[in-house]
């Protein structure tokens, strides 16, 4: 049996990573040290809220935070009220409900390789490849929250961060209704507000006119963070390769590397080795949201 192109980097820092994460996020190891120290005396004191507090569990939340330990709990507390706000859809979801929306259609899509600066790439086909009649939006929203629980639990991802490239090449009104203002709102407040990752680069590409509809459903929730790490390239491929070097890139982004021939079945395989981490992720947040 081949060995599936995807894995996690589970590897522990390395000398390399904390100088970048000292660089960057104030990392060393005393503060590292003081601020877990802190962030768990603040959990214990938060008694609505239900988390771990090992050290690897609060550097998850820690990192992205810059190693502010008020920063961190307020991350903490926006997560437990966004998994509140919308439990009829993330509560107890789990790989394999979704297996077929992975597995049989090629929406999202994880680059096997790191790009020039040691990130994730993540794709998104949400033009014409996205049928929403058989993937909703529901179940699209899913995917992106089961991805960034599996890429959470690699170190070099949480100092690092990660790079999404929307392709909306075949776009039409069947995608824009289902990329509807209520989605919008709920992506865009997850990504902004309850997500414990770096979101370093967003590039949207191959838009075609009607794009403006989707933007318009976008726009009103972007806060200015976000709308500064944006870019729009349009069918121009060099205009992407200004921020993501080609030889990091498949044929299908102008990129030196072969086109992908591969997608959601051959990594789901790598989420599903992480449904503990996915299932205990589930009972956080508020204390009295725990089944």
């Amino acid at each position: 049996m081949a060995v599936p192109p995807f894995t996690l980097d589970l590897a522990p820092l390395t000398d390399s990573l904390l100088e970048q994460s000292r660089v960057e996020l104030r990392e060393t190891p005393e503060i590292r040290e003081k601020s877990i120290r802190e962030l768990r005396q603040l959990l214990h004191e938060a008694t609505d809220l239900h988390y771990r507090d090992d050290d690897d569990f609060l550097l998850i939340f820690l990192r992205p935070c810059h190693f502010y330990p008020e920063s961190a709990i307020k991350m903490m507390r926006r997560i437990a009220e966004f998994k509140k706000n919308y439990s009829s859809l993330l509560k107890h979801v789990m790989p394999q409900d979704e297996k077929s929306a992975f597995t049989d259609h090629n929406i999202v899509n994880v680059l096997t390789n790191l790009d020039h600066k040691g990130r994730r790439v993540l794709i998104v086909n949400c033009g014409g490849p996205w049928d929403p009649k058989i993937v909703n939006s529901d179940q699209l929203f899913r995917i992106f929250y089961l991805v960034h629980l599996a890429a959470q639990l690699e170190v070099a991802t949480q100092i690092r961060g990660v790079v999404v490239i929307m392709d909306f090449d075949g776009l039409s009104m069947k995608q824009i209704k289902a990329l509807s203002p209520a989605f919008s709102k709920r992506l865009l407040t997850f990504i902004q507000e309850a997500m414990p990752l770096r979101l370093k680069e967003v590039h949207i590409i191959k838009q075609p006119y009607l794009f403006k509809m989707v933007w318009a459903f976008f726009k009103p929730f972007i806060q200015e963070k976000l709308g500064k790490r944006m870019h729009f390239h349009g069918s121009d491929m060099k205009s992407l390769h200004k921020f993501m070097d080609p030889d990091f890139l498949p044929a299908n982004y102008g990129g030196n590397l072969p086109a992908t021939n591969y997608g959601g079945k051959e990594w789901f395989p790598c989420i599903m080795d992480h449904v503990d981490h996915i299932e205990k992720w589930n009972s956080y947040g508020y204390a009295n949201a725990i089944p």
